[in-house]
């Protein structure tokens, strides 16, 4: 008898009116992941067949879930999470208070890495990678079903967002019993929107943000391979990927300020994402004492190849790490063209000096090679051949070259000198967890016949982790 069999479609051409369309972009490396319909979850079972035909349905907070769904990993059908796992102080043995360990908790005790002890899961790849966002979904249901058995605790019906939907609306009755997601849920619209309201506040009281930053994991890291195991690569532990990052950034935040390598700090924010491309990385926004000024840009800020004789090793990093692209008539499937142009605005226009204007950023010093600007060749992948490529200033992302010389990777630059740019940075680094627009479909040539699509968050394998 033929069975029918579907595919999951994402749709980055079908945004919502009035979301962010990088929430909603496509995903560029093969990974595993989960869409999660909504915030209201249903419970989540898997059903047995036993040898008689019949049907039994087995709960996911079950102690045996975890070996019924991954007996490659729990072959000798060892317990999972369950409700009942009490507390325990490490010296004496002994429940603490009568608390109850979290699912979170006991899935971030699974993925540990401990001297001594062998943890096959973190060998396990892509096994692991599935079991990492299906255990998120699990730590995600449980914190959903306290949030709605706790409303009153949560004292939801002072929210004003509940009576301005009797003023807009102006049906009282279509309202019903609302079970809303507070801000205190990480990465619910209302912890998003409290974000954005808090870096307003910072542009009311201090004026725009000097320096716009975003930081990139670089799994290329000493500290990532250190941590790897026999014949593994990067993208198969992103557990290390997520503790080297976050160690980076803690110390990148500290030289910003700490050691006040751009002046003193007044104050600073940043939000971490993961956009379908398989690594982290952060937005940061740095409001600084003394403002920089015009003429001071050069110093802190440059788009262009350092000299490869005064300094090799900052030349090998911005090339590994700073070039984009190329795009453009060179390269027109790079994932930045959209209707035959860069969306990136790539390649940049090449000037002698930096110019200020009142479009949000400055146009950088981009030296053409007659005026002292260096131009290099670099082999890069286009079209799935290899080819040689002259790289100029033109191609170069902005960078701060002292971050770049201790980082060592993409860590993007940007100077902030107008007030109409402001509310979209503030909007753009909060704004929220990545979505996907997908539907079902039997036949790829039957796509374009879709008409029904759901809308969910999108949560790969390295942001459950």
């Amino acid at each position: 008898m033929p069975s029918d069999e579907y595919k999951v479609i994402i749709r980055a051409d079908k945004t919502p009116v009035g979301e962010h369309v990088r929430r909603f972009n496509e995903p560029l490396v093969n990974e595993v992941a989960i869409v999660i319909v909504g915030n209201e979850f249903d419970k989540r079972d898997i059903v047995l067949e036993k040898k008689n035909s019949q049907l039994q349905v087995v709960s996911e907070t079950h102690r045996s879930y975890d070996a019924l769904q991954y007996p490659l990993i729990f072959w000798e059908g060892e317990d999972g999470y369950n409700f009942s796992i009490m507390k325990t102080n490490p010296a004496t043995g002994e429940a603490v208070d009568g608390k109850k360990v979290s699912a979170m908790n006991f899935y971030a005790y699974r993925i540990m890495v401990r001297t001594g002890a062998a943890n096959h899961i973190l060998r396990c790849r892509q096994l692991f990678h599935q079991f990492l966002v299906d255990m998120y979904a699990k730590i995600e249901s449980e914190r959903l079903l306290f949030v709605r058995l706790n409303q009153k605790k949560l004292r939801v019906d002072e929210y004003i967002h509940l009576k301005d939907a009797i003023v807009n609306d102006g049906n009282a009755a279509n309202i019903g019993q609302l079970v809303i997601l507070p801000s205190t849920f990480t990465g619910s619209p209302r912890h998003m929107h409290e974000y954005t309201q808090d870096a307003m506040t910072y542009v009311r009281n201090y004026g725009r943000p000097d320096l716009f930053v975003t930081f990139t994991c670089n799994p290329k890291w000493e500290e990532v391979r250190e941590e790897l195991m026999s014949n593994q690569t990067p993208s198969d532990r992103h557990d290390v990927l997520a503790r080297v990052f976050k160690q980076k950034l803690i110390k990148l935040i500290d030289i910003v300020t700490k050691t006040h390598v751009f002046g003193p700090t007044r104050c600073w924010m940043y939000s971490i994402e993961w956009q379908k491309r398989g690594l982290p990385h952060a937005h940061i926004l740095i409001w600084l004492k003394d403002k920089i000024k015009p003429d001071q840009i050069d110093s802190v800020i440059s788009a262009e190849l350092p000299d490869p004789e005064q300094d090799p090793q900052l030349f090998e990093i911005i090339c590994k790490n700073m070039i984009h692209g190329p795009c453009g008539s060179i390269n027109r499937n790079s994932p930045c063209m959209k209707d035959g142009k860069c969306t990136k605005r790539y390649p940049r226009q090449l000037l002698r000096d930096t110019e200020t204007g009142d479009d949000g950023y400055p146009l950088y010093r981009r030296r053409k090679l007659e005026d002292g600007g260096i131009t290099t060749k670099r082999k890069m992948k286009i079209n799935n051949s290899i080819q040689e490529i002259d790289i100029d200033n033109k191609w170069i992302v902005t960078y701060c070259p002292l971050l770049s010389r201790l980082f060592k990777a993409h860590i993007n630059v940007e100077y902030c000198n107008s007030v109409k740019s402001i509310k979209y940075i503030c909007k753009y680094v909060n704004k929220g967890s990545d979505q996907a627009v997908f539907g079902l479909e039997k036949d790829r040539k039957a796509i374009d016949e879709i008409k029904h699509y759901q809308l969910g968050r999108y949560i790969s394998s390295n942001k459950a982790v």
